[in-house]
């Protein structure tokens, strides 16, 4: 049985938040990492590699000093890469993460095992999203460190498989890290989460909604106001099918023939990259149904832990119902 990776058992939660296109920054890292769980952001969220690396500075300094301070070692915290032909800066942000150590990098779109090598020859870890057996199989293959299980729900590109048969699927030929992603959005979820047999939950939707993300306010009083029906899998967007809010949709003028097209509508000159949709037509997973506020992140962590133990405590009295 392979040995799961030692900040696990460090955490204050099992909680990994996800690296959310144009709303993760440093401030949102850092807050997750102060108060016990993993913090991560894509490193496409700054707009070159040189900004990219201040962030990566800003990040380091900001928990080393809130370490000597507390005396309390702060989660780690990750990046999010696209391995991808079309990102042009990938051999450039890899080199920043070697050069400083990123503890936890997060690879979409090509698990590459000279990546994973790579991030090991200095100590850090690789952990690949994947929606289907067939990723998890290639990048296991490649000697990734974990596997985020992108299930049907989640926000963003999100699968379409049910998260129990995901993780059972997975974990048959699979021992290291799984991390369970959709719909994850309270502490008894995270709860669940294990009980399915993830290792780590992984949050997106719900961080969304905190006072340190990077996402405007109208995005978070939508998000409140959703219910899971408002959550729309499209592939009009990206011409890959993700899950949007559908009030942006329909404030962006698509309509319900456009949603049911398997590839990216032409948006115009007002909207012409990706990039820029996604500043308007907003993501979200499911899990909108149980977001009905915006709080700290540390507020969250706590509320969450909170959540967390109760479920935990109420699963084990089951087992006086239910004996041997």
């Amino acid at each position: 049985m392979q040995s799961k990776p030692a900040f696990i058992k460090e955490l204050s939660l099992p909680v990994i938040a996800a690296p959310m296109f144009l709303i993760s920054g440093p401030e949102l890292v850092i807050e997750c990492c102060k108060n016990g769980i993993v913090g991560t952001f894509p490193a496409l969220n700054q707009r070159s590699s040189e900004g990219f690396e201040q962030w990566l500075v800003q990040i380091q300094k900001a928990l080393k000093e809130h370490e000597q301070a507390t005396g309390k070692k702060p989660a780690p915290f990750g990046v999010n890469l696209i391995v991808h032909p079309t990102n042009p800066r990938l051999e450039a942000d890899l080199k920043l993460c070697i050069r400083h150590k990123v503890p936890i990098i997060i690879t979409s779109l090509g698990a590459v095992s000279e990546l994973v090598d790579a991030v090991h020859s200095y100590g850090g870890l690789v952990f690949h999203d994947i929606i289907k057996k067939r990723h998890a199989e290639k990048a296991a293959a490649a000697g990734v460190d974990g596997l985020i299980l992108v299930s049907a729900g989640a926000g963003g590109h999100a699968g379409t498989i049910n998260p129990m048969t995901l993780v059972a699927e997975v974990r048959s030929f699979f021992d290291k890290t799984l991390i369970l992603s959709g719909c994850i959005s309270t502490g008894r979820d995270v709860a669940s989460a294990l009980q399915m047999g993830a290792d780590l939950a992984y949050m997106g939707t719900r961080f969304i909604n905190t006072r340190e993300s990077l996402a405007p306010e109208g995005y978070r009083e939508m998000i409140s106001r959703a219910g899971s029906g408002d959550v729309v899998y499209t592939a009009a967007v990206s011409g890959v099918h993700a899950n949007f809010l559908g009030p942006s949709l329909k404030a962006a003028g698509l309509t319900e023939e456009d949603l049911k097209k398997d590839r990216k509508i032409d948006f115009g000159k007002e909207l012409d990259t990706e990039a820029k949709a996604w500043k308007t037509i907003w993501s979200a997973g499911q899990g909108v149904a149980t977001i009905h506020e915006t709080l700290s992140v540390a507020d969250l962590v706590q509320r969450m832990k909170d959540a967390f133990r109760a479920a935990i405590e109420e699963q084990n009295a089951l087992l006086a119902l239910y004996p041997k």
